[in-house]
């Protein structure tokens, strides 16, 4: 015990570039993963279809149990950190089941395969990502949290806007040697950037090991999550619901880029595999720019503004997503779409905090990862039926006025006041 003091004490004192060395290398095991993440978030959708020949309803179930499972898994791996008083354990099981999945993918011949394999790895997202808020909070103070989370947030935007280039240049150098014909429908091409991705994961797991120490906790004394809805007031309540039905026409990107990828004959534009890396890679760093000015301008102005014209700007780009004929198009929207995240990421959780009461806060974010993490598995399956029995635009238009929809029951039915007055009601 006198061990684990001593070594708290020298990580107290220790600095990185004039920070603490928690929040340094929590931010280093960020960077790592988004490269990972992001290396693949453009590629699996279209492994699934191009390579396994999997069908729309198919990629939209494999897609929305991921999400599912990481939102839901969010409203008790904080509690399970409280309980036990192990937020690192948790932390590493979380990131090293991530890493850990992505080999797999060089093993896959069947969509089942990549099912289990995605289930995995957001299986250890909704583990990991309130422990290692947990960490984070432990190696900072009211003086420089503030600081803490947003030095974690910039590098998990520089991971994410690394992680397609990095694909970019692997592409085109397997490009180089087996000519540019094709690359969406090779498998040597995915196994490459399957095996690449795992890389950096493992790097960020390492760092996580052996360079974070934890804080020795208190256990026992945690309240299980609170998800009695009836508790929150109607404001509040209005609010999930419109949220929640905005994240039925919210499915999964992954029928995004395959409107980009797929075959025209097939509902998509063609577009070619490395032009469409580029895409993506922009559309990362817009969105990145956008949201680190977005959560500024919310806290002048208010988070509800903000998130409706994320909602409007959905609405724009969906439609378009439905029209459009060719490549630069995809360019003009999907990029565009970047604006949508960067405006609405991270606002809604905030806005439901807002909300809710001081006391009421862990039960206003469960609620809040309860119903949106439930309604993205129907969103998504719903959107391949669509595509595969109705129309390849038809998830889009339906997307689209939904979240037109949302936007104007965000706007007339949810009141918002300043936090101090709201709770003082």
């Amino acid at each position: 015990m006198k061990f684990r003091k001593n070594g708290q004490q020298m990580n107290k004192e220790r600095k990185i570039f004039g920070m603490n060395k928690n929040i340094f290398s929590l931010g280093l095991v960020s960077f790592f993963t988004d490269i990972s993440s992001e290396m693949l978030i453009p590629v699996v959708p279209q492994f699934l279809r191009f390579v396994l020949g999997a069908s729309m309803p198919f990629i939209g179930m494999i897609e929305g149990v991921a999400e599912a499972t990481a939102s839901l898994l969010r409203v008790f791996s904080g509690y399970i950190a409280d309980k036990t008083g192990k937020p690192k354990i948790l932390t590493v099981i979380g990131y090293g089941l991530s890493a850990l999945s992505k080999p797999f993918y060089l093993l896959a011949t069947v969509w089942p395969t990549v099912l289990a394999i995605r289930f995995a790895d957001r299986l250890g997202k909704g583990i990991r990502s309130a422990p290692r808020d947990v960490l984070l909070a432990d190696a900072s103070d009211e003086t420089n949290r503030g600081q803490a989370f947003g030095f974690h947030r910039a590098m998990d935007t520089a991971g994410a806007s690394l992680g397609p280039l990095m694909v970019i240049a692997l592409v085109w150098l397997l490009a180089i040697r087996i000519g540019p014909q094709g690359l969406g429908y090779n498998r040597d091409i995915y196994h490459a950037v399957f095996l690449a991705a795992a890389i950096p994961a493992l790097l960020g797991w390492l760092a996580l090991v052996f360079f974070v120490s934890e804080k020795r906790h208190e256990h026992g004394a945690a309240k299980a999550p609170d998800l009695h809805f009836s508790a929150l007031d109607r404001r509040f309540k209005i609010f999930l619901a419109i949220v929640t039905f905005f994240s039925i026409g919210n499915s999964s990107d992954a029928f995004l880029v395959l409107r980009a990828t797929e075959q025209a004959t097939k509902g998509g534009i063609g577009m070619g595999f490395i032009q469409f890396l580029w895409v993506y890679a922009v559309f990362n760093i817009l969105s990145a720019f956008v949201a680190a000015r977005s959560g500024i301008l919310s806290d002048k102005i208010g988070r509800k503004p903000i998130i409706i014209a994320g909602w409007l700007v959905f609405s724009v780009v969906y439609f378009a997503m439905a029209r459009i004929t060719t490549s630069s198009q995809v360019w003009t929207w999907f990029v565009i779409y970047g604006i949508y995240y960067g405006l609405t990421d991270g606002m809604l959780r905030a806005f439901a905090i807002d909300l809710a009461p001081a006391h009421m806060r862990g039960t206003a974010v469960g609620a809040y990862f309860t119903l949106t993490g439930l309604a993205l598995l129907p969103a998504s399956i719903i959107a391949g039926l669509l595509w595969d029995y109705v129309a390849p635009g038809a998830p889009f238009y339906l997307g689209s006025a939904i979240a037109l929809l949302s936007a104007i029951l965000m706007a007339t039915l949810v009141k918002w006041q300043p936090q101090g007055q709201a709770q003082g009601q």
